[in-house]
């Protein structure tokens, strides 16, 4: 075959056409195929009738094996022929179209030639289209082949230009020529007029043979050439999306754009390798395109474009997709050699084709779905997107295309270029210039984020004491951890100037981040102000919840107590997690955070701290803190470290090292056992 890029849609077509194709009895034979060439300076078309014959035997190599009783097959182009894959001229129906209908395997084609040649040495230039492998024999002796054969098989590779120079005592005389042809199974299934020689061979001069070769060669770069465009387009938007991810690992697009490229480029240069070097098996190469590459490939723009346009529930997409590519890849692979002919019959595709065509009309279906949700969710950067799915679409479903007998191939300065390779091209443009677009329009909302972060985080630097008042009578630690630059935890110790009381308050809202910060600086500011007016815990929590109800989802847990000089505890709570009182859990009733319900009950009780208590306060975060394995730190572990003495800073770093998930805030609180003396404004201490 001349090019190992063959479409799905085209190979099931001749796949369905193979299931309709009647039957030919063989040709019946003719008279023995003999040419006479005359070269002066050129060449000369090997056409006409040669002699034919399925099968295989080495002895219908030699010049001397009669072969009178084989038929024939005329390798001369039809006047107005064209390959029906690429559209070339002089393409001459194999042998399945010439009365061997279904014969695949080895087959000889010989012509005897009365060569006169004055001068110079010889040269055969093989056809560029051959299905699939073949050696040239002149006169018995192995001249070239292309192909690797064995005894009773080949290793076929897409058809190159060749050329095989003849002996040098090969220039005057009679000559046999015997091409031995070997023809995959698959091939059948691959055109409808596959088998042998699909342009006549040429005999000449090796000077000018070695001139048709170049020729030859100059074509393929201009019929593969745009190939290395789209492969060029491709890498650098391969290089942009990877760059954008390394950059930022929150777009999933970038990743998924880059895949894309990635799967591309791997088909691209298949189809590249097998037009210029024998590497890869042309079956191989065939079933590596359509079977796994082309599924995936749609698979991934499609996931790419849902991400693109942040459709919601991506995991649904995700099923559907690789759903569709499985049953489209069994389907093709069951459509395809050697699969299909050998172990699927052929009228099977009657069934098959309509079911892949319905997988494909899916794929489509679901990329207007996703472009639609997109546009209406996106507006503006919706419309954008637009003409680029457009063009991904062109070039994903381009063999339906032909079947709507829409003009897909273009010669572009002499170049031949596909529609999928032009929308390729352009759509990568358009989705480069958008995916930095992006990037830069994230980087510039990211940057305003951290200011108002950083903004917030030295207004709660404020707001948290880092110098704890004087609290005469009490011992007081604080460890403050927050999980992110601004958090969610708070604390306050005020002392009240009236009675020589200390207030203190601890809670934490819901949220984390900035949406945190800033409402723990309205619940700093609040208490604060309340306080000037009433000191009094209960009163403190209702004003609290009355100024976060109705704000949204502003919520927060919060236990205020209020400390006497003799010991006397207050304690309101509103839903955070009760004290531990020299490492006892104080009971406390259910009550809900503040700013959920207006005019909520908060649990009031009241206890005594006597000489050398210990209060521990603490949020959620020690508690919540996980290792590796998703085990809690737990209660038990901070009831079990409390039952000796142990610092606020001590119990914070071991919930911390566990596993910090949250904030940790803990507050250790005192009474001394002896009083403190304190100066007064004259610098007489004075007990207290």
């Amino acid at each position: 075959m001349r090019r190992a890029r063959i479409s799905t849609v085209l190979l099931l077509l001749f796949g369905f056409a193979a299931v309709l194709r009647g039957q030919k009895s063989p040709a019946a034979p003719a008279p023995r195929a003999q040419l006479e060439a005359t070269l002066g300076d050129g060449t000369v078309e090997l056409s006409g009738l040669w002699k034919f014959r399925m099968g295989d035997d080495m002895a219908w190599a030699q010049p001397d094996f009669d072969d009178s009783s084989w038929g024939t097959i005329d390798v001369t182009p039809p006047a107005g022929s064209a390959n029906p894959e690429l559209g070339t001229s002089g393409y001459i129906p194999g042998w399945t179209a010439n009365g061997y209908p279904k014969q695949s395997g080895f087959a000889w084609y010989r012509l005897k030639v009365n060569v006169q040649s004055s001068h110079g040495r010889l040269a055969i230039k093989m056809p560029n289209e051959v299905d699939d492998a073949y050696q040239l024999y002149v006169n018995g002796q192995l001249i070239g082949e292309l192909g690797k054969f064995d005894a009773h098989k080949a290793t076929a590779y897409s058809t190159l230009p060749r050329e095989f120079r003849l002996p040098r005592e090969l220039r005057n005389g009679q000559i046999t020529i015997a091409v031995r042809i070997y023809m995959d199974s698959a091939s059948l299934f691959l055109t409808p007029d596959a088998g042998g020689m699909h342009e006549p061979p040429v005999l000449g001069h090796a000077g000018v043979i070695g001139t048709l070769i170049q020729m030859d060669w100059d074509n393929t770069a201009h019929v593969v050439g745009s190939g290395f465009l789209e492969m060029l387009i491709l890498l650098l938007a391969w290089m942009v999306a990877v760059s954008l991810l390394s950059m930022d690992r929150t777009e999933p697009s970038y990743l998924w754009l880059s895949l894309v490229c990635a799967v591309t480029i791997l088909g691209n240069g298949v189809v590249l390798i097998v037009s210029f070097v024998p590497w890869i098996a042309l079956t191989p190469g065939i079933f590596l395109q359509s079977v796994i590459i082309g599924p995936i490939r749609i698979g991934l723009w499609v996931i790419f474009w849902g991400y693109w346009f942040r459709i919601s529930r991506m995991q649904w997409v995700h099923r559907i997709v690789w759903t569709l590519v499985g049953l489209t890849m069994i389907g093709t692979a069951m459509m395809s050699a050697p699969i299909y002919g050998e172990h699927i019959p052929v009228h099977a595709a009657v069934y098959l084709l309509p079911i892949l065509l319905g997988l494909r009309l899916s794929f489509a279906a679901l990329l207007c779905a996703i472009t639609f949700r997109g546009i209406h969710k996106q507006k503006t950067e919706g419309w954008l997107a637009l003409s680029a799915v457009v063009l991904v679409a062109i070039a994903l479903f381009q063999s339906q295309l032909r079947l709507l007998h829409v003009p897909t191939a273009f010669n572009i300065l002499g170049f031949d270029v596909e529609l999928g390779t032009i929308s390729t091209i352009f759509s990568l443009f358009l989705i480069t210039v958008m995916l930095v677009r992006r990037f830069l329009n994230t980087q510039r909302v990211r940057e305003q984020w951290k200011a108002e972060i950083e903004q917030a985080r030295q207004i709660q630097h404020v707001l948290i004491p880092e110098h704890l008042p004087k609290t005469p009578g009490l011992a007081i630690e604080s460890e403050y951890r927050p999980a992110r630059e601004v958090g969610g935890d708070f604390f306050q110790i005020l002392p009240v100037q009236e009675d020589g009381s200390v207030l203190i308050v601890v809670g934490d809202v819901t949220g984390k981040g900035l949406q945190a910060g800033m409402l723990v600086a309205l619940i700093v500011g609040a208490i604060r102000t309340a306080v000037q007016y009433d000191s009094d815990p209960l009163t403190l929590m209702n004003s609290l919840n009355d100024r976060l109800w109705g704000r949204g989802r502003a919520s927060a847990t919060c236990l205020i107590l209020q400390i006497c000089t003799d010991g006397r505890v207050t304690l309101a709570n509103a839903g955070h997690l009760p004290p531990y009182l020299n490492g006892i859990e104080v009971e406390m009733g259910g009550s809900l955070p503040i700013g959920v319900v207006p005019g909520a009950e908060f649990f009031v009780s009241h206890f005594t701290l006597e000489p050398g208590d210990t209060l521990m306060l603490m949020s959620d975060g020690v508690a919540e803190a996980q290792d590796q394995q998703k085990q809690l730190f737990g209660f038990e572990r901070i009831e079990k470290m409390l039952q000796q003495p142990i610092s606020a800073a001590e119990l914070a770093s071991a919930a911390q090292n566990f596993g910090q998930e949250d904030d940790i805030l803990v507050l250790r609180i005192q009474r001394r056992l002896q009083p403190e003396n304190v100066p007064d404004e004259k610098g007489i201490l004075t007990a207290t």
